[in-house]
């Protein structure tokens, strides 16, 4: 399917949030001639630059003179380098060259897809790339430079996997004799969640092949069953391929800085002819992009702890420097590449994003948007803040805290990790109150408290709705303002209940593993995410507020959540079916799986796919401009 065809040419009044209706609303500030904003929140690295040094880490400089964001660098053959910048939109992954002296910048892969992890052939003749340009999966492309010509070399033909499983490839390497490409894989493996298949992120099961430049010869060479093998790369006389090896619950943990210490990996080669193995590092700490730097020494990264930064399996000295990360040893042995990442200062509210809709502008917000009728966008500034609930006009003037979490007995710790604080407020009709959870989350619900709260839009008359005996959270106003349905959990019951506000009786919705849930503008449904009891799996549903019509909207194997109505009673969601766009160890600060967002009708007809950038997107809320 093209990819013109598969994005959705937005009407433009189909996807406003259901209270941007109201007639006293200006509109955003917006381009002349687009329909309006959607608001997005984005997990990635807010900075990524590219540096240089010596093996030992001296002489470290920039190594571009106009440095924006960009990583994955790598050496190119003649000189000069390689590298994924996103200087042509925030998420938008494009692929450029630049001059040894860091100076001349020339685009190579441009537009809508994600185009990364690019590396020429030895010869400097073609460029072999990840991309997502053929739907949305991630796959090695070849081009060559001279003619602009691409070509597809994974996800076609033989060399596709099963339907409805993972079916990605990533990290192209080229021998040295440039007939053969190294890469790593998930086709063919099963979506998993974390905590042994409990958990609603996924891990992710990868497996070493080649295949020829022209296509011909794909094989594995490298599995271990349970294991992800990632980030091949070639000995210096084409013998060898070198990789990190962990298991395939550690790709979680891998993402997580408070895992130190818990998602140790390995250092492995491989015979390429006869499959021989051999461990090079087999130590507590997680060691990724490994590279034989000759054929017998190996330079590699460690992830998080005291060590973090640049190793060797020689004696060299080892470099020691937290968050750098795609390290990229030069063949004469002198230099290295790598990026430095930070998450702080977050990207602020407002920020413009890369678009993939022209008729709309992406700008980033922070977490739970929600628009009143009355022209106020409240939510949770859980990455520019402390997690407590804010207001402002949709322009992002006027903003201002109402409810401030501090001196409520939340872990100061947990909040900083972004496992506590005031989630999901929802408003009533009337714009007078904002209802939402207070207390720790996530893997947390087990051992921790939570309750319903609501405060005035003004900031007075906080009140805690329910008693705090279980965990209770995520709560949305029905249409008359009369009930709150939430989400419940304990060890004896869960599920979806609804509190009537005058009589202050609770009724059961539902008793699954159900959270998230939201009234539709109509008043007719609550959509919500499931752990389906069957399968394991994370999907979408409907409910009528009296508990009939039950109705499960995605049926993927992947895992699909955080759902949102849109005005005319659309479902915006985050989703996963097109697999990871890299290998899951190398991201930073990832709760989720990697979520794009997507949209369809209430009866689950008309998915469409909104974004498709490297890194997680999430909680949508479209702004119309003024009319």
């Amino acid at each position: 399917m093209r990819r013109r065809d598969f994005l959705w040419a937005l009407p433009g009044t189909a996807l406003v949030a259901r209270s941007a209706l109201a007639e006293d609303w200006a509109g955003p500030v917006t381009t002349p001639g687009k329909k309006g904003v959607m608001l997005m929140n984005r997990i990635a690295p807010s900075v990524s630059e590219l540096y240089i040094a010596g093996l030992d880490g001296s002489n470290e400089r920039k190594l571009l003179a106009d440095t924006r964001f960009e990583y994955n660098g790598v050496f190119a053959p003649g000189g000069g380098f390689i590298f994924t910048s996103e200087r042509n939109g925030d998420g938008q992954s494009d692929i450029f060259r630049a001059t040894a002296d860091g100076k001349l910048v020339q685009p190579l892969v441009t537009g809508a897809p994600v185009d990364d992890a690019g590396v020429l052939s030895p010869d400097g003749r073609t460029l072999a790339f990840v991309s997502t340009r053929n739907g949305y999966r991630a796959n090695i492309w070849l081009m060559d430079l001279k003619t602009g010509r691409t070509r597809q070399l994974t996800g076609i033909n033989d060399v596709r996997g099963e339907d409805g499983k993972p079916d990605c490839y990533y990290r192209p390497a080229w021998s040295p004799d440039g007939k053969w490409i190294a890469f790593s894989s998930d086709r063919n493996t099963a979506w998993t969640g974390h905590d042994n298949g409990h958990g609603w992120e996924h891990t992710q099961e990868l497996s070493i092949y080649v295949i020829g430049v022209d296509g011909k010869g794909f094989r594995k060479v490298a599995t271990k069953p349970g294991y992800c093998l990632g980030s091949p790369k070639w000995s210096p006389d084409g013998r060898r391929i070198v990789f990190y090896e962990m298991t395939v619950e550690a790709t979680w943990g891998a993402r997580r800085p408070n895992y130190i210490g818990k998602t140790p990996s390995k250092i492995v080669s491989v015979d390429v002819a006869s499959g021989e193995r051999v461990e090079h590092q087999a130590d507590n700490e997680l060691k990724l992009q490994p590279q034989f730097l000759s054929n017998s020494e190996i330079g590699y990264l460690v992830k998080y702890g005291p060590n973090e930064g640049l190793a060797y399996t020689s004696d060299r000295p080892a470099v020691k420097q937290a968050m750098i990360r795609s390290p990229h040893w030069s063949d004469d042995g002198k230099s290295v590449i790598y990026e430095k990442v930070k998450f702080q200062p977050a990207r602020p509210v407002w920020k413009p994003l890369y678009s993939w809709d022209k008729d709309w502008e992406y700008r980033e917000t922070d977490v739970f948007p929600l628009m009143s009728k009355q022209g106020w966008i409240v939510y949770t500034d859980k990455q520019t803040g402390n997690a407590s609930i804010m207001v402002m006009r949709p322009d992002g003037s006027q903003k201002r805290k109402v409810f401030d979490i501090e001196g409520r007995g939340l872990d100061p710790d947990l909040v900083k990790k972004g496992l506590a604080g005031a989630f999901q407020p929802a408003w009533s009709p009337d714009g007078e109150w904002i209802s939402f959870g207070l207390g720790a989350w996530f893997f947390l619900r087990d051992k921790a408290n939570a309750a319903v709260w609501r405060v005035r839009a003004d900031g007075t008359g906080a009140e805690q709705l329910t008693d705090g005996k279980q965990h209770c959270g995520f709560p949305s106003y029905s249409g008359d303002g009369k009930e709150i349905v939430y989400r419940l959990w304990s060890d004896d019951e869960k599920g979806l209940r609804i509190l009537n506000l005058e009589t202050r009786q609770t009724r059961v919705l539902t008793q699954g593993y159900d959270n998230l849930p939201g009234w539709s503008p109509d008043g007719k449904s609550i959509v919500f995410t499931r752990k389906r009891a069957e399968d394991g799996n994370f999907d979408i549903y409907t409910i009528s507020p009296d508990g009939s019509n039950l109705f499960r909207a995605t049926t993927h194997g992947s895992s699909d959540g955080h759902a949102v109505w849109t005005a005319d009673n659309r479902i915006l969601w985050s989703g996963s079916q097109h697999g990871f766009r890299d290998e899951a160890a190398l991201y930073d600060q990832t709760f989720q799986q990697y979520g794009q967002i997507y949209v369809m009708n209430r009866d689950g007809s008309g998915k469409r796919m909104l974004t498709d950038s490297k890194w997680e997107d999430s909680m949508p809320l479209y702004l119309p401009a003024k009319r």
